[in-house]
């Protein structure tokens, strides 16, 4: 499954916003600069028809459509044979054709107009020298300025999405860390119970409790605080992946719960396991997998609790690719105001609890399994789901 990197799609989609607005404004750029060779060959036939035609009507409305040229702010020259100098519009500096210095003015700018455009008209009677209207002129910077803006926008578009990220990694961490002095408690507190013991007479001791006895209580304390600080020690590392049975780690996680359901609900909870033999394999780690599959069943055990019911962990291959596993319980399902956050630290129902199992869960599967976890809608209860990809896929 083919997992969407924001950050990359959001870079990806601000670079084709840049392109197009770079293609789109150099668009307009061409239609205005197409339309000021339009207003200059009128301009052209203009004078031509200024000098060819006598005073008349027609030669008002020449008059009339000369003003609207001038008007529309295009630097325009006009020069006769060898280049003279005849008549002058819009330039964008004060020049007095009778005089040597204005005249010569006019000429070097002719220079630049003509390497920007193809000056129009017959070079044997008159040529008009045209260069850009103001808008356009304006609009060469647009794209600039629309490209500033939109990096501009990507930088802090990036700096809060590291910032974020950064937010929910510390939010992480610290839940991980409650987490982790939350369940060394239970053993350590158990240990410091045996030492009290161990204080008293023989005789004193509840329900004459022997040596043996509480040294292998003892050895039972400290298994379970190895086996705590080995999973922290793998959540910090890259753990080497094998070839892994979900068959059996389904079946290892039944055994440790059957002797714990009991003791969490007074209520009778029915745990039901449906894995096939012929599961391919996945590459995975026994230890987090266990870990992940125990929170989001621990998730169901509390909702149970106080109710009973049942809890059905359910594989299947999915098109030879995916081991699909679903973790279902018959409780009274997970509240709207935290379903499109429950996997994210710190976000829990239950009074007291850090909301952590199921952050762990998602970051165990999907970083380091390279599989999926969702909750998924419609059914009754609640019912997760994780996807693994197989071993051979």
């Amino acid at each position: 499954m083919i997992r969407i990197k924001w950050p990359v799609a959001i870079g990806i989609l601000f670079l084709v916003l840049i392109g197009w607005y770079l293609l789109y404004t150099r668009e307009i750029v061409l239609s205005l600069q197409e339309n000021t060779t339009r207003l200059s060959e009128i301009y052209s036939k203009v004078q031509e028809g200024l000098i060819t035609m006598e005073p008349s009507d027609a030669e008002q409305a020449l008059f009339e459509l000369q003003t609207i040229v001038r008007e529309s702010g295009v630097p325009l020259v006009l020069t006769g044979p060898e280049d003279a100098i005849i008549a002058a519009e819009n330039l964008p500096f004060a020049a007095n054709l009778n005089t040597p210095e204005g005249l010569a003015a006019v000429q070097a700018y002719v220079l630049d107009l003509d390497a920007l455009h193809e000056p129009v008209g017959d070079p044997d009677v008159q040529l008009v020298h045209f260069g850009d209207t103001p808008e356009v002129i304006r609009l060469r910077y647009t794209p600039l300025l629309q490209a500033g803006g939109l990096l501009i926008t990507v930088l802090i578009g990036f700096l809060a999405v590291r910032y974020q990220r950064r937010a929910e990694s510390d939010k992480e961490w610290t839940s991980m860390a409650r987490e982790l002095a939350h369940q060394l408690g239970t053993p350590l507190s158990s240990l410091a119970g045996w030492l009290e013991v161990l204080k008293l007479p023989h005789l004193d001791r509840p329900g004459a409790l022997k040596d043996a006895q509480i040294a292998v209580s003892i050895g039972e304390d400290l298994e379970r605080l190895e086996r705590i600080s080995y999973r922290f020690e793998l959540i910090g590392i890259e753990p080497e992946l094998e070839g892994l049975s979900v068959r059996k780690v389904a079946r290892d996680l039944e055994y440790y719960l059957v002797g714990r359901i009991p003791r969490l609900s007074k209520k009778s909870i029915d745990l039901v396991i449906d894995v096939p033999k012929d599961l391919p394999l996945i590459m995975g780690n026994e230890v987090l997998l266990m870990w992940a599959l125990e929170n989001v069943v621990n998730n169901a055990l509390d909702a149970l609790a106080g109710r009973g019911g049942k809890i059905t962990i359910y594989a299947r291959e999915i098109a030879d690719k995916w081991v699909s596993i679903r973790i279902k319980d018959t409780g009274p399902g997970v509240a709207s105001e935290i379903r499109d956050k429950i996997f994210q630290p710190g976000v829990t129902s239950k009074s007291g609890g850090w909301g952590v199992g199921l952050a762990l869960s998602r970051r165990i599967i999907e970083v380091v399994h390279k599989g999926h976890i969702e909750l998924l809608e419609g059914f009754e209860g609640t019912t997760f789901q994780i996807r693994l990809p197989a071993a051979d896929a």
